[in-house]
């Protein structure tokens, strides 16, 4: 008797491009974890909405993402991957979702703060609900781990909440999803402003390196990277500039902080800078080769889009029927 795999379920929204941060910290770890878990990769392109967007390019970016996904070395054969809007499930359950979350709750969430002040002139329902869609992306799978960043922690918390609570009303039907903290992985940090993270909607192109940047626009970025006033080269979270260049360098070339700072011990900040714009570049190559492949195959990803939103569906259906029944609501006869 084999042991049924826990359930495993991210995503990543569809703004911006795809970048270091994003790689070092979600996606090396979802294509590590593939084989442990029955996992669930998602495109939440419901949750771009709350921003305003051009359709055209928001269509494009959702297929782009979805192909760096797999260049990545995340396999479609394994995992599921769906874009969030083919599963309507989602909002049904996040409608059901609103009607057990208090005002007080949303109200106290610090994203929906951060990005009332961000996009003042467009501060939407949607921004508001924004967790409780978030919850029901989690629960509608039955998932079990849930891998968060700092900046999600609170959201993860209130589908927790939302989870026992409608257990506590109707009867058991969700687990009680846990947090996943990777055992690798590395908060990247941004290029010019090194106190806050790599954003791939950042404003400033230069605070991020993109999956698809070219080579020599790479190697500028890096070039330009804030760093300090001083001449040695150690970690010292102190110095966040240099800190942030050093652990980038680690990651790419799989090594540990004291090797890196004892291969540039006596070097200037000039020659790490020029050494982690060649390794970045090299290590991203087979990466963009593998995208500029599949991104010119519509018709595979296509085929992947409805496998996965079949698959996809088909465990969303179960849950949501149970939650149907449960809540009183009438089943379309047979």
């Amino acid at each position: 008797m084999t042991n049924k795999k826990k359930i495993l379920l991210s995503g990543i929204q569809p703004s911006g491009q795809l970048c270091i941060g994003n790689y070092a910290g979600a996606l090396k770890n979802w294509v590590n974890l593939q084989e442990e878990y029955d996992s669930i990769f998602l495109i939440v392109d419901l949750h771009a909405l709350t921003v305003k967007q051009i359709p055209s390019e928001l269509r494009n970016r959702c297929l782009s993402f979805l192909a760096q996904y797999i260049a990545c070395g995340i396999n479609p054969d394994k995992n599921t991957i769906v874009i969030q809007s083919h599963v309507p499930e989602h909002a049904e359950l996040a409608w059901v979702l609103n009607t057990i979350t208090s005002f007080g709750e949303l109200s106290r969430m610090t994203q929906f703060k951060d990005k009332s002040k961000k996009h003042s002139n467009n501060i939407n329902v949607g921004l508001f609900t924004y967790p409780v869609l978030m919850a029901s992306d989690i629960l509608i799978y039955q998932a079990d781990m849930v891998p968060v960043g700092a900046d999600q922690k609170q959201h993860l918390e209130l589908a927790r909440d939302l989870a026992g609570r409608f257990n506590h009303n109707y009867s058991d039907t969700f687990p009680i999803p846990e947090p996943f903290i990777p055992k690798s992985g590395a908060r990247i940090m941004s290029l010019q402003e090194p106190e806050k993270k790599m954003s791939k909607s950042d404003e400033n192109v230069n605070n991020y390196i993109a999956l698809l940047d070219a080579p020599d626009v790479i190697i500028k970025k890096i070039k330009r990277a804030v760093t300090d006033s001083n001449t040695d080269i150690v970690y010292d979270e102190k110095r966040p500039g240099l800190a942030n260049l050093l652990t980038l360098y680690t990651i790419l070339t799989n090594t540990t902080i004291d090797e890196t700072v004892g291969h540039f011990k006596g070097k200037m900040y000039s020659q790490l800078k020029s050494e982690l714009g060649e390794v970045c570049v090299e290590y991203l190559k087979p990466m963009q080769s593998e995208y500029n492949r599949i991104i010119q195959d519509k018709v595979y990803l296509n085929e992947i889009l409805k496998v996965g939103a079949e698959k996809a569906r088909y465990k969303a259906r179960r849950t949501l029927s149970k939650v149907y029944r449960k809540i009183g609501l009438v089943p379309l006869p047979r």
